[in-house]
């Protein structure tokens, strides 16, 4: 067992790398969201039009991401994705330089190709690294906590670039650009020497063979699928509207607080996510999946509802972090702090619903997990909804979008998640 673990170690660790690039090039797509609002004047809907671009290519590169990775492997997938992610963040750079919106999204759009390559890997392979069940869950909880470390540095750095909202340009984030170019060329290099256990790879002859079933004969996965796109759509619903309802003007319902700390009060959610997925990690081989999850979707519907009914003139002086990595307080509506402390459930929910979806799915694992990718989309259309909802009507009341949803998650973690297909054969 020791030789295992010690042979396993560079893969894990290499894995937990592209976990942490996924969360810092995806996370742009907040604070640039900010930044393009402004430059280019356009509503709430169009500004989150970047993630939005980033996530929908999850719903394109999904399944083909699935194939690819059971035709050639955990490494030629995550090197082709390193490559795709190298294009797409230049493209974004050079938007910068052009001054153009359309530019800007076809390198988010062409960005997300590659989180969801990198993401069809790193999930399954640390899943199976782990040996499925609680300690496949520890395991995916333990990347999930260095991804939330590329989020949380992402919207305190660029809020920190960004400094006046009003003047602030795609051009001010081009240091966050460059660290993005310069973690893929490296990953890219330490990958390519690197050797990776490769459990699920097929040959071409086995590939053609046409199995009777597929991971959409399984109920609990069909069902994961869809609470993994909601899942998504609230982790990254909940900071972006918060973003903007803390930078935009008082005349469009926000509350004119400074980029700089809006940035740190949004990175604190994701620092809080770190801490929730480190908690997590530590708890994962103990706890179920099932209670994990309908544990923290219980509190995430209080809190989101204590949000929605808190007055907005009661403020609070909140601890947040900041961008020389210490911790500050931010004066900010309650409202705002009980949304932002929704991170600590959001934390563990994304290994939990992976770990409960494929259970049981054996040979169809791989197929499984590029198949949930296509649904992370979910993280560009729920903050749309919701950003539509807030043009509509208001921030805070956007978040009875949240509040749905979290709803969906709580049945999915006590209900849809239990497995009615163990009679269809998986080896």
């Amino acid at each position: 067992m020791e030789t295992k673990q010690k042979n396993y170690a560079l893969p894990i660790a290499m894995m937990c790398a592209l976990f942490f690039m996924i969360s810092f090039v995806t996370g742009l797509a907040n604070p640039l969201g900010v930044i393009v609002k402004n430059q280019f004047g356009v509503t709430n809907f169009m500004s989150t039009l970047g993630n939005a671009a980033n996530f929908i290519a999850y719903a394109f590169m999904g399944i083909p991401s699935g194939l690819l990775l059971a035709r050639i492997g955990y490494k030629k997938t995550a090197l082709s994705a390193i490559i795709v992610g190298l294009i797409g963040v230049a493209i974004q750079f050079l938007s910068g330089q052009a001054g153009s919106f359309g530019i800007y999204l076809a390198g988010a759009f062409i960005s997300g190709f590659s989180m969801c390559m990198l993401n069809t890997v790193v999930n399954p392979m640390l899943n199976t690294l782990g040996g499925g069940g609680k300690k496949g869950n520890q395991l995916i909880q333990i990347g999930g906590s260095i991804n939330s470390i590329g989020a949380t540095i992402v919207p305190v750095f660029v809020g920190y670039l960004m400094g006046d909202v009003a003047s602030a340009s795609i051009k001010d984030a081009n240091p966050a650009l460059f660290i993005a170019m310069g973690i893929f060329a490296l990953a890219f290099f330490v990958l390519f020497f690197m050797e990776i256990p490769e459990p699920n790879i097929v040959g071409k002859a086995e590939g053609e063979i046409k199995n009777e079933h597929s991971p959409l004969s399984f109920r609990h996965f069909i069902l994961g699928a869809i609470a993994i796109f909601i899942y998504v759509g609230i982790e990254v619903g909940i900071p972006n509207i918060a973003n903007l309802f803390m930078t935009s003007d008082s005349g469009q319902g926000g509350l004119n607080i400074n980029a700089t700390i809006a940035g740190t009060v949004v990175g604190t959610y994701w620092f809080l996510m770190l801490l929730g997925r480190l908690t997590g990690a530590s708890f994962g081989a103990k706890v179920s999946p099932k209670a994990m999850l309908g544990a923290v979707a219980s509190l995430a519907m209080v809190l989101v509802m204590l949000a929605i009914f808190s007055p907005i003139t009661t403020t609070v002086q909140m601890p947040v972090f900041r961008s020389d990595i210490s911790f500050g307080l931010a004066e900010v509506p309650i409202s705002v702090m009980f949304l932002i402390l929704a991170g600590i459930c959001t934390s563990v929910m994304w290994g939990s619903i992976f770990n409960l979806a494929v259970e049981g799915l054996g040979k169809y694992t791989a197929a499984g997990s590029g198949f949930f990718m296509v649904m992370v989309c979910g993280g560009g259309i729920l903050p749309m909804i919701q950003g539509f909802v807030a043009d509509k009507t208001s921030y805070i009341s956007s978040y009875w979008v949240v509040f749905i949803a979290l709803a969906y998650i709580l049945f999915y973690a006590f209900v849809g998640s239990k497995n009615v297909n163990k009679d269809i054969p998986v080896e």
